[in-house]
């Protein structure tokens, strides 16, 4: 009796595992009978890969992690960046590693191309660049760590939005459809619902073109200009505050870099521009006409321009004002490094370009809106000793911001798609711990 017992305690533990299994195998082979013959082996063997692409971004993000000491690299230099020997090993790695897909579908203009002149061309030069890159794009997808969604925001406002209407709706529904439709004809954005997705869109609607699609606004990687923290869509620590660059030339891309000395330059702090936004106004209240070492205008006055051009002021300024638009960006942000004034920059919320390695504390002065009032004040309490130790570090930060027809190491093209990569790290180590 006592023997029955135990073969029955014994048989009845394997009866039940064996039915799991059966049930098991039964949902596997329905599972694949729904999956089309043509896609059952990529998507085992595409599993595997995504696996595999996973493992060697956690192994990266250690690597980074456990890197220290000082870096023998030439063209760092140490106090532009929090941590340059992480920098370093990361950009390295990214250099070794990083691989990246480029889905084909869409029809130009609002894929595949963009504007490379004014004030958006930062995503038109991104887009045409990793177009023709072969060092970190790949033709087959299982290779790739992450997907670039090829389209341009600023195109398809163009093309879409009908002036005054005040509806970006139809925007947003084109850009649902157009995921959707990446998302039905391959297996790489569900398994991850777009983390390891990203697209680069420098127009100040770009955050709000994804509203109509929940994963795209909050999952994929979103390289922007409008980078708000106050707003839903950015997101620190996965999205990237891309620089905005407001270029003249396709051929040359910048002209007229550098500027004055430091103890040449006699303006202690200048700007000119449009209304835009709730800063601006502000700023001229207060310093428009008020004091003659606060060259503050609206559009520069023809009289002065004939004197000295606007980039003349700037050649010739310590400070460079950098007061936000409609949206919390601007291209006077870059023009001042181009020019090597140091940046002030008046914006809340503002989340500073490449903010992932780049210090800008060491290179540049951040004034709250509401001290506009005391701008002189906050200039003139900056050791002289200080400031030029910033326009320095303007100089030598100028690098990070230029745009080359062929790109070179750690210039404007790789610095953003390193912050991808870096981000993307993050989003790893997130996951895992997490898990």
């Amino acid at each position: 009796m006592i023997m029955g017992r135990q073969v029955w305690r014994i048989t009845v533990p394997i009866l039940i595992w064996k039915w799991l299994i059966d049930r098991v195998q039964i949902n596997l082979r329905i599972l694949f009978k729904e999956i089309p013959a043509n896609r059952r082996l990529v998507t085992i063997q595409g599993y595997e890969e995504f696996l595999k692409r996973n493992q060697e971004l956690l192994l990266a993000k250690k690597e980074i992690e456990n890197s220290w000491g000082v870096v023998d690299d030439p063209d760092l230099y140490g106090p532009l960046y929090h941590n340059v020997s992480k920098f370093k090993k990361s950009y390295d790695l990214m250099e070794k590693i990083f691989k990246v897909y480029i889905y084909r579908e869409g029809q130009r203009p609002y894929f595949h191309t963009a504007a490379l002149k004014g004030i958006y061309a930062s995503e038109g030069w991104f887009m045409k660049l990793i177009s023709v890159n072969k060092q970190f794009v790949v033709t087959d997808p299982r290779k790739a760590h992450m997907f670039y969604l090829p389209y341009s925001v600023y195109e398809i406002v163009q093309g879409m939005y009908v002036p005054d209407s005040h509806n970006m709706h139809p925007l947003q529904l084109f850009l649902r459809d157009y995921v959707n439709m990446i998302a039905a004809k391959y297996p790489f954005w569900n398994r991850t619902r777009g983390l390891d997705h990203f697209f680069v869109a420098c127009h100040d609607w770009g955050p709000y073109t994804t509203r109509e699609h929940p994963d795209l606004m909050k999952n994929a990687v979103k390289a922007l200009c409008n980078a708000d923290l106050s707003e839903e869509y950015f997101v620190l620590g996965k999205d990237v505050s891309l620089p905005e660059t407001n270029l003249h030339s396709v051929r040359q891309p910048p002209k007229r870099l550098g500027g004055n000395s430091a103890s040449q330059r006699s303006i202690l702090a200048f700007f000119a521009g449009n209304m835009h936004g709730r800063v601006r106004p502000v700023l001229l209240q207060y310093w428009k006409d008020k004091d003659d070492d606060m060259k503050i205008y609206e559009v520069l006055p023809a009289r002065v321009a004939k004197k000295m051009s606007y980039a003349q002021h700037m050649k010739s300024s310590k400070y460079c004002i950098c007061p936000m638009g409609y949206e919390v960006n601007s291209p006077r942000l870059v023009e001042a490094i181009y020019y090597e004034c140091v940046p002030v920059i008046i914006a809340d919320n503002f989340v500073h370009p490449l903010n992932e390695v780049l210090n800008w504390n060491a290179f540049s002065i951040t004034v709250a809106e509401k001290d506009i009032p005391k701008l002189k004040d906050i200039l003139l309490n900056i050791p002289e000793k200080r400031y030029r130790s910033m326009q320095l570090r303007v100089k030598k930060v100028q690098k990070h911001f230029i745009w080359h027809r062929n790109p070179l190491r750690y210039d404007i093209f790789h610095m953003i798609l390193h912050s991808i990569w870096f981000n993307r790290l993050n989003q790893i180590e997130t996951l895992e711990t997490k898990g």
